[in-house]
């Protein structure tokens, strides 16, 4: 066992959530609970008992019901318990009432915290979020909007697109969301399949120190969703548009909203607990995004359970996560208002200077810091340090997830940001709306190793002979029922979402990330088990070429692709450069050596290309399956998805000249 990097004070383990959990079943169920490996062995051995238990103690609004679970409805052939058992059948809940009920407790504390990179700052207290959800409820209500309908919005991560959200929740009714940088043929392509009867947007948005207009790419969405009925744009910069709506476009001003209703008490539409609450899309990359429904009472108990024992997250917590509408993310960091805890909101470049989040965390005191493990890895190229120039004397815990995160990033977090941090390195994904893998506050945090399997879901490594493997790498996947699981895709008839994840093998949700279950009971990720290498036959894991090459000061980033040629397959190597650098000589066998020096030779890329920018889908993740295609001159669906395209063709100009 190796040393840890981090080991979680007497006096934290006592006060934290998750000890206050087991002590609580300790107490109900006449079973001492020790350590954090025993408590998620009975998790799994007594699941439907866990989950009553995390209603519980989470303090769930709403009525829970005598069944904990029933036979559902097959989503596809036969039923199939760990994917067709239905939780809490007869329970009633509203995910709004639950989000805003610390209001009645705390009224005039903060519940929203919110900066922009333009200097913008706004402070919302519990009530003054309560009064504005209920103007923007009555106005949907004076839309029609009903329990079912779907509401969506085309908008930045600002204080009105969560009243938006939790106002259309409140009538029990279905959100969905995109960001502003996805392109008008990516909003139409989500939104078209889900029929929203109002669409919420905005004039514009900063980034990157530039004001971009949208009120052109607005009118286009809204003229190609022929089931909007509304549209209600948000006021939120200052600047003259090029062009405005037409004046017969039914558009209604946020501000005007707010001149026309008065807050009054609002009267939340309970639902049962699997009822449609959110819908997410992949990225689309391989085809047409698939939209995936989560439901009210799922997504609700899985984020309290992953906030409250696994972040530890207490009421008058502040939790900021840098991320965006589009990504599921948001949807996390928002639900953490159930718990009592304020959001710490930012919008814009998170490196526009590489001390502007922290500066926000600083001055915000912020308990809980989210991002993507890039943004960690780009702040270390920056050499800026943290733990030199801010006071983080608040923080507790880093969440890191959208990729792996290297050994070499544990390091920098723990020796330049802070040294007493819970450094949780999480993994999930927008299918479950939530997590597989994750942190825990009474354990040690290993260099390299995500610390924990969730409570309450049976995860296993699974070899290609599917069997559960330890020590060794196979692919993720979990062989239990749990609430979170999505209630299936929009319009499918369940052969789809069977498709996606339970062909595999009987019973079993196969996630598709290659991963190995250490010694510690932690978990290291190697990649997506699909786009994994396999020169000569040996597997490799593309983000075992990326903690090496990635570390190098020329290098900004990597991408590794597998080339079949014949009967073998060649590693290619991507790499978008550091300032001033070129590829080369030098360079080129510098990384050759590195690799072959900490992987090895089969690790070596036998050819290596310049390119300007890792090609990424919205949310930020490597496209490498699309790299892969354009490389076997397969045609890639879909390229709307990817956020940065012109790179793709990039690739495609480097293969012509290669064969």
């Amino acid at each position: 066992m190796s040393d840890s990097l981090w080991m979680p004070s007497r006096e934290r383990i006592t006060d934290s959530r998750l000890n206050q959990f087991m002590v609580r079943l300790s107490q109900q169920h006449q079973q001492l609970f020790h350590d954090y490996h025993q408590l998620h062995t009975w998790s799994v051995e007594q699941n439907t008992l866990f989950w009553a238990e995390v209603w519980a103690f989470c303090d769930i609004v709403g009525e829970r019901g005598r069944r904990i679970t029933a036979h559902g409805k097959p989503k596809f052939g036969d039923f199939v318990a760990s994917r067709d058992t239905q939780w809490f059948p007869d329970a009633k809940i509203n995910y709004a009432e639950n989000l805003l009920a610390h209001a009645f407790r705390s009224p005039d504390e903060p519940a929203i915290l919110f900066d922009n990179e333009q200097g913008k700052q706004e402070t919302l207290t519990w009530q003054q979020l309560c009064d504005r959800v209920s103007v923007v409820r009555q106005w949907l209500q004076q839309q029609g909007v009903k329990e079912g309908d779907v509401v969506a919005g085309y908008l930045p991560h600002i204080p009105q697109t969560i009243i938006a959200m939790l106002a259309t929740t409140s009538l029990g009714a279905i959100w969905t969301s995109t960001s502003p940088d996805f392109g008008v043929e990516s909003v139409i392509e989500r939104f078209a399949q889900v029929s929203p009867k109002v669409l919420f947007c905005c004039d514009g948005y900063p980034y990157g120190g530039k004001q971009h207009p949208m009120a052109a790419k607005n009118q286009q969405v809204w003229q190609a969703l022929e089931s909007v009925v509304s549209l209600c744009q948000i006021e939120y910069l200052d600047i003259e548009q090029e062009e405005d709506f037409n004046l017969d476009s039914p558009v209604q001003s946020w501000d005007e909203i707010f001149n026309h209703f008065l807050a009054r008490p609002m009267r939340y539409q309970r639902l049962a607990f699997n009822a449609p609450l959110f819908v997410l899309y992949s990225s689309g990359t391989t085809g047409k995004p698939k939209c995936i429904v989560h439901g009210v009472g799922g997504t609700l108990i899985n984020h309290l359970k992953e906030h409250q024992l696994h972040c530890d997250v207490k009421p008058h917590d502040r939790l900021f996560y840098y991320t965006t509408c589009g990504w599921m993310m948001w949807n996390w960091q928002v639900s953490a208002l159930a718990s009592g805890a304020t959001l710490v909101i930012y919008d814009g470049h998170p490196l526009q200077q590489p001390s502007t989040l922290w500066q926000l965390a600083e001055r915000r005191a912020v308990t809980l810091f989210g991002t993507a493990s890039g943004y960690l890895g780009a702040l270390q190229k920056t050499g800026y340090n943290p733990m030199d120039s801010v006071n983080l004397t608040h923080l507790k815990t880093l969440c890191s997830t959208g990729s792996v995160l290297y050994p070499y990033q544990f390091d920098f977090v723990y020796h330049h940001i802070k040294t007493d941090l819970h450094l949780a390195s999480i993994s999930g994904g927008t299918d479950i709306c939530g997590c597989f893998v994750l942190g825990n506050p009474i354990s040690p945090v290993f260099r390299g190793e995500c610390q924990s399997r969730a409570l309450g879901m049976a995860v296993k490594v699974m070899n290609e002979h599917h069997q559960s493997v330890k020590e060794k790498k196979g692919e993720l996947a979990c062989i239990n029922s749990f609430p979170n699981q999505p209630i299936g895709f929009w319009n499918d008839d369940g052969q789809a979402y069977h498709n996606a994840y339970w062909a595999t093998s009987p019973g079993v949700w196969h996630h598709g990330d290659e991963v190995r279950l250490t010694i510690n009971d932690g978990m290291i990720f190697y990649g997506r088990s699909d786009a994994t290498l396999n020169p000569g036959g040996v597997r490799i894991g593309t983000a075992e070429i990326y903690r090496v090459v990635n570390q190098l000061n020329e290098i900004k980033e990597s991408l590794a692709i597998g080339l079949q040629r014949n009967e073998t397959e060649e590693v290619i190597l991507f790499v978008a450069l550091a300032d001033t650098y070129t590829l080369a000589p030098t360079l080129h066998d510098k990384i050759k050596a590195a690799l072959r020096e900490h992987c090895s030779p089969r690790h070596v890329p036998s050819q290596i290309f310049v390119i300007s920018d890792m090609p990424r889908t919205k949310s930020g993740k490597l496209v490498e399956l699309a790299v892969k295609k354009i490389m076997h001159g397969e045609q890639v669906n879909n390229e709307n998805a990817i956020a940065n395209p012109q790179v793709l063709n990039e690739i495609r100009d480097i293969f012509k000249h290669c064969t």
